[in-house]
Formats: C-alpha cells, sequence, structure tokens
C-alpha cells in the first residue's frame, strides 16, 4: 500500500459534494411527504406514518447488513466504491416515482405504491450513504481535520437539501397570487421530482468518480472465511462500546425530535404562522446562511471547547432558541399573523437556531466517528461501515418514530384535510402548539443527559491513534493497510472475503 499524499481540496471537495444527493432526498421526505400524501393525494396521516414505520423495520435488516459487507468486500475498487456506484441509478428512479403515483389508485394501492417506492430508495440510499460517510474517518484521521472535513460535507448537505427546498417553493411547487398551486396542488411535483432525481443521480457519480483516486490509500480488508456465529460475535463486541452507546442514544433521541419537527414544519408554516409560500422560502434562505455559519463555527468550537462541550452547549442553545417563539404565541406574546415584525422575530430565530443546530451536527457527527479507533483499540477490527451502519440504523428507527408521532399528534388534535391558511379552528392551532412544546422539550432534553456521558475527548482520541500504531509496529504491518492483531479486547481480526 502506497503512502497517503495530503488530501488535497478538490478531493476534498468531491468527497462532500456527495453529501447533496442524501440532504435532497431527506429534505424531501422530511418536508413534503407527510403533507403530499396526506393533504394532497388524500391518505390518512397516520397511514403515512405506518408505512414509514414499515420502511424502517426494512432499514432494521438493510442497514447493518450492508455495513458489514462494505467493511470486508473485495474488488479492485476496494470495499465502498462499488456499493456507491451501484447506487446512482436505481435511488434516482425511486425518488422520482415516489412523487407521481398513478392517477385512480384506489387507498390500499396507493399503500402498497408509497411502500415499493420507500423500500427501493432506503436501500439504494443506504448503498451510497453508508459506504460515503465511512469514507470521512479514513480520509481524516486527526482529531480536528476530521471536524473540518465533516464540517465541509455537511456545508454542502445544507447547501443542496436546502437549496433544493427554496427550488420547490419558488419555482416547482410556487404558490399563485390567487392563493392557486403551492405544496398542495399536485402538479407542481413532477419537475420537482424530475429535477431532484437528475441531481442525486449526478452527484453520487461525482463524488465516487471523485474520490476513485483514493482507493489505494484505504484500508484492503484480509481474507478470510468466517461462519455467521463468528460474525455475530464481531459485531456484537464492536458495538458493545461505552463511547457508542453514549453517541448513539444522544442520536436517537435527536432523531425522534427531528423527525416529530419535520413531520410537523409545514403545518406550523402555513397554518400556525399562517406564512406564504414565499415567506418560508426565505425562512428556508435564511436556513442556508445559518446553516453555513454553524458548519463553519464548528471546528473553531471544537479547538476551544472540545466537540463534546462545544456540542453541549450549542445543543442548549439551540433547543431554548428553537422553542422560544412558540412558548411566546401561547403566553399571547407574539405579534399577529400577518405582520411584519413576526416575520422579523421568526427570520432572526430560524437564523440563530440553525446555525446552533449545525454546529452541533457537525460535533455529533464528529464524535461518532472517533468512536471507531476507540472501537479498535479495543477488539482489533477495523470496522467504519458497522459502527456507522449501527448508529445510522437506530437514528432512521427513531426517527420513524418522531414521524409518527407527528402523525398522532396531528389525529388527536383532528387537524382537518384540505385545510385552508387561515381558516383552521384556532383552538385545533393552540392545542397544537400546546402538545409540541413538551414533546420537544423531553426528547431533546434526553439527548443531551445521553451526551453529556460521552467520554472520548482529543486526548484519549490521540492516545487510540498512538496505540494502534505502536501495535501495527510491533506486529510489522502497515496501520493504515489492515486491522491490528492481537489487540485488546478481541481475537485476532479477520475478514470476510466477498
Amino acid at each position: 500500500m502506497n503512502a497517503r499524499p495530503p488530501l488535497s481540496l478538490p478531493t476534498k471537495l468531491l468527497y462532500a459534494v456527495g453529501s447533496v444527493a442524501n440532504a435532497v432526498k431527506m429534505r424531501g421526505l422530511s418536508t413534503f411527504l407527510m403533507i403530499f400524501y396526506n393533504q394532497v393525494v388524500g391518505l390518512p396521516p397516520q397511514t403515512v406514518t405506518f408505512v414509514l414505520m414499515v420502511a424502517l423495520v426494512f432499514d432494521a435488516i438493510v442497514d447493518p447488513t450492508v455495513g458489514q459487507i462494505s467493511d470486508n468486500f473485495k474488488s479492485r475498487l476496494g470495499r465502498r466504491h462499488p456499493f456507491m456506484y451501484a447506487a446512482a441509478l436505481p435511488v434516482s428512479i425511486a425518488f422520482f416515482m415516489l412523487w407521481n403515483p398513478p392517477q385512480g389508485l384506489s387507498d390500499g394501492q396507493l399503500v402498497a405504491y408509497l411502500l415499493a417506492c420507500l423500500l427501493t430508495v432506503r436501500l439504494f440510499d443506504t448503498f451510497f450513504e453508508l459506504p460515503h460517510s465511512t469514507l470521512a474517518p479514513e480520509l481524516a484521521k486527526s482529531y480536528n481535520e476530521r471536524t473540518s472535513l465533516i464540517s465541509l460535507r455537511m456545508l454542502f448537505a445544507v447547501i443542496g437539501g436546502l437549496g433544493m427546498t427554496i427550488l420547490a417553493y419558488q419555482v416547482f411547487l410556487k404558490e399563485n397570487p390567487d392563493g392557486s398551486g403551492g405544496v398542495l396542488a399536485r402538479d407542481g411535483y413532477l419537475a420537482y421530482s424530475a429535477t431532484a432525481a437528475i441531481l442525486i443521480f449526478t452527484c453520487i457519480i461525482v463524488s465516487t468518480v471523485g474520490t476513485q483516486s483514493q482507493i489505494p490509500y484505504l484500508r484492503s480488508p484480509p481474507t478470510r472465511k468466517i461462519t455467521f456465529k463468528a460474525m455475530a460475535t464481531e459485531v456484537a463486541a464492536t458495538l458493545n462500546n461505552r463511547a457508542f452507546v453514549v453517541a448513539t442514544l444522544s442520536g436517537m433521541f435527536i432523531a425522534v425530535a427531528a423527525g416529530a419537527r419535520g413531520g410537523m414544519e409545514l403545518y406550523f408554516g402555513l397554518y400556525f404562522w399562517e406564512l406564504t409560500q414565499a415567506q418560508l422560502a426565505g425562512l428556508v434562505t435564511v436556513s442556508v446562511i445559518g446553516s453555513t455559519i454553524g458548519v463553519s463555527l464548528a471546528p473553531r468550537v471544537a479547538r476551544r471547547l472540545g466537540k463534546k462541550h462545544g456540542a453541549l452547549a450549542m445543543f442548549i442553545s439551540a433547543l431554548l432558541v428553537g422553542v422560544s417563539p412558540i412558548v411566546l404565541r401561547l403566553f399571547g406574546l407574539m405579534p399577529p399573523n400577518g405582520t411584519g415584525l413576526l416575520y422579523v422575530l421568526l427570520v432572526i430565530e430560524t437564523l440563530i437556531n440553525t446555525a446552533l443546530a449545525a454546529g452541533t451536527g457537525v460535533l455529533l457527527v464528529s464524535m461518532t466517528a472517533d468512536v471507531i479507533e476507540d472501537a479498535e483499540v479495543k477488539t482489533g477490527r477495523r470496522s467504519e461501515g458497522l459502527l456507522m451502519s449501527a448508529d445510522n440504523l437506530f437514528k432512521k428507527m427513531v426517527s420513524g418514530v418522531g414521524v409518527f408521532i407527528a402523525g398522532a399528534v396531528l389525529a388527536f388534535v383532528k387537524f382537518p384535510e384540505s385545510a385552508k391558511r387561515g381558516q383552521v379552528d384556532p383552538e385545533i392551532i393552540h392545542n397544537l402548539g400546546l402538545i409540541y412544546i413538551p414533546t420537544v422539550f423531553v426528547l431533546y432534553g434526553l439527548g443531551i443527559v445521553a451526551l453529556s456521558a460521552f467520554n472520548i475527548d482529543k486526548a484519549k482520541h490521540e492516545d487510540n491513534l498512538r496505540r494502534l500504531a505502536e501495535l501495527a509496529d510491533e506486529a510489522g504491518i502497515d496501520e493504515e493497510a489492515g486491522a491490528v492483531p492481537g489487540t485488546a479486547g478481541g481475537a485476532a481480526p479477520l475478514s470476510v472475503k466477498a
């Protein structure tokens, strides 16, 4: 294996652009899927959330399987890139079809169609997103360099995901002056989904081709045969790591809260605040600015406070800022809907909240990546794919719970179908905010409590790197080339021959 040259800026950018594909998909599903299949297509919200839950059960099988296989896959294109190439076309086509169900289907047929599209999107999104995310710890090993690379990756995700949402509001799903059109009109979703599908395909291909030059410097697993029982034992040993458990628990609570918030985001914008789509697009634009500030500040916060304390500080601040407008409205302290002052206050809240939330997200991802070396020290196996897939799996599972909570809340307050802005019963609107606040506080609060127990700081991470290098030197191997044999906590590492 050749010595790795310094990671160039073009390679970093080409790697980061891949995050746009997942961001476009995630923003589309979290922002528009519920309102599209509920208010536009006509399925009950409980039905939509049930389908999402079924898709997440499917993820429970797919994610760890893809993670474990990609960790041990051998090919001339390395461990990760074959999966990334395989994902591009199927995930793009499935995403397009998701927003264009045939006319005249019964509710049962619509549910089957929605489920088929979602399962395909989930499967092939995992084929790309999981291997792509596991490249970051291999490309950047140092404590601060890793945060910087992940920050760049999330910056592209913010620009791509929120940028596509702005285009949806302002171009594809634009509301007409007479109030027609918009997100409640089916016609605009054709152009939206086609553009998004092309963007997803392009970003996957560009990022995969752009990082292919790094394959000679990435790890190649040694050849061996393994039984299912031995693989299960290795999985259990790898995941039995305090830092991983803590990071995953924190991420799970955050994912539940984010899923609930995302499922009701448009309902609050259109009906709670009675904003126009142009105003909603303006808030999304502000979100891009705020998120860009947040991901840019995250590496500096990590250097100054450390990842854990920096994440806690930004996390708590984001929670307090994010719920403040709704709390003030419930107490009658916000300006009336339709006033300029209300919109200015929402713009300020959005800017600050998204900056803090994006910075927190960068630090949380970087903290999870630091678990990889800690687990390798304990088990003797390099398992980026397994750890990342397990982390993503738990988050996906509970994010579905969050969307389910959103659907349950809407059903509980008896939110009407085909609702018009400004014409929903004020008591329903008040109850929506009244239930939302304690739900978000409890879920995010549990995430904060879990995060406080994370135990990997810069000193421990650097010590893990030192120990791995020493063990590699003692064994007479290149530490970059494969797992370290005979390390504490496990037998000599093995890898699957694909």
